[in-house]
């Protein structure tokens, strides 16, 4: 009985990966077993960084409020503890988006936190 080996499917499976790698530098975008390798590692940095884009996110807005906090006299650690002790309900995006596109807003929260 002759092998069967569905090259419709193998091929399919092979044309979506080099469609995908399309434009990478040399070989990678052309020749199936450097594409394949090239691809997962692709896939695998694509998961590795939707995780640290969260960390980077947060760590900007950390750096915007100190930045618009200290104009104000106090620094990142001490405006928080305000935040937390007077129970604020801004998160760190609300209140960087506030120290960077609307700082009289901001000025009006620390005020009221200084009190």
């Amino acid at each position: 009985m002759p092998r069967s080996v569905n090259s419709v499917a193998s091929r399919e499976r092979r044309k979506k990966v080099l469609k995908r790698t399309r434009g990478y530098w040399g070989a990678a975008g052309n020749v199936w077993t450097v594409a394949k390798n090239i691809h997962e590692k692709g896939l695998t940095y694509a998961y590795r960084d939707r995780k640290q884009k969260k960390r980077n996110f947060r760590s900007l807005w950390i750096q915007r409020i100190n930045a618009g906090v200290r104009e104000h006299g106090l620094s990142y650690s001490q405006f928080m503890d305000l935040v937390h002790k007077k129970g604020v309900e801004l998160n760190r995006k609300t209140l960087a988006d506030l120290a960077m596109n609307h700082p009289a807003a901001f000025k009006a929260v620390v005020d009221s936190l200084k009190k």
